[in-house]
């Protein structure tokens, strides 16, 4: 279980709430620790297996989507003390954007659904219920927060001003919404229904949009179990929804420092991420070791 990484023989490139990214040869080395944040504060307990899990999700999207759009992703060949949480990426020039894609109203959607009746400036029809099915998915792109704040959901307007570039901006939103379509059709032919989910992209000399970070993992989607399924309510999840609903339960202020997660609570969590990506590949973590 490992909820830090120290590698002493690379520079250490930069810290977020649950990796480290380390420069190695013009590349970076992105290490995915067993942390876990909720509401934009680490909790102090991490969740055993959790790197592996998005680690992995994310090879497997990676290669699925390749058709699709090119990624970042260089090799696997990593550091023994990190094998199997680790990959070697490409170094991109990042956009100060998230590219999120909803086809189903849940979340931060539908509490500005039920505020405006609308999300990030798209109108949507009236007397939509929480977790109905979209008619088609909408782009809702956000600001990226710093460790410890909160995204900010924006309209594409005003996505396409922090970019720079409205062209490029369109394309990130047509990439985005064809990456969501591939992987919820795969999900729903695994059972499950791809709710939502967010993207990162950046740009390399001879391509200006790749694929970056994770893809299609717990922490990046929400993903619900199709037999569960009944708008009008909150669905269970296999992201960290499960997490969340036990910290308000508590009466947590969202403010750190976060509580001690009991050991029920990170056996549970550890549990749905396994889940989902035995769900999604097809495939046992320990087939990875």
């Amino acid at each position: 279980m490992e909820s830090t990484t120290a590698l002493a023989d690379l520079h250490l490139h930069s810290t977020g709430k649950v990796r480290e990214m380390y420069e190695v040869d013009g590349d970076l080395l992105m290490v995915a620790s067993d942390r876990i944040s909720a509401y934009d504060v680490i909790m102090p307990n991490p969740i055993p297996d959790k790197g592996r899990v998005l680690t992995q999700m994310s090879l497997f999207w990676f290669e699925s989507t390749a058709p699709l759009c090119s990624n970042h992703f260089v090799s696997e060949q990593v550091p023994q003390e990190v094998a199997g949480r680790a990959i070697r990426v490409k170094r991109l020039d990042m956009y100060p954007i998230e590219c999120v894609v909803r086809g189903y109203l849940s979340g931060s959607g539908w509490r500005e659904y039920r505020e405006s009746g609308s999300v990030c400036g798209i109108e949507l029809p009236a007397g939509l219920r929480e977790s109905d099915r979209l008619a088609e998915p909408i782009f809702t792109p956000a600001t990226k927060a710093d460790v410890g704040d909160h995204d900010e959901n924006v309209d594409f307007e005003r996505a396409a001003q922090i970019i720079g570039d409205r062209p490029l901006m369109e394309e990130l939103r047509r990439v985005s919404i064809a990456l969501y379509a591939h992987a919820a059709a795969h999900a729903e032919r695994r059972g499950l229904i791809l709710a939502d989910t967010k993207f990162e992209f950046g740009a390399s000399p001879g391509a200006e949009v790749v694929l970056a970070d994770e893809v299609f993992t717990p922490d990046s989607s929400r993903f619900w179990p199709a037999d569960e399924y009944e708008p009008g309510r909150p669905q269970r999840s296999f992201d960290k929804q499960y997490l969340r609903d036990w910290l308000d339960e508590i009466g947590w202020d969202h403010r750190p420092p976060a509580p001690e997660l009991p050991e029920e609570v990170i056996a549970n969590t550890r549990a749905r991420y396994l889940d989902a990506y035995e769900r999604i590949t097809g495939r046992s973590l320990a087939q990875t070791s």
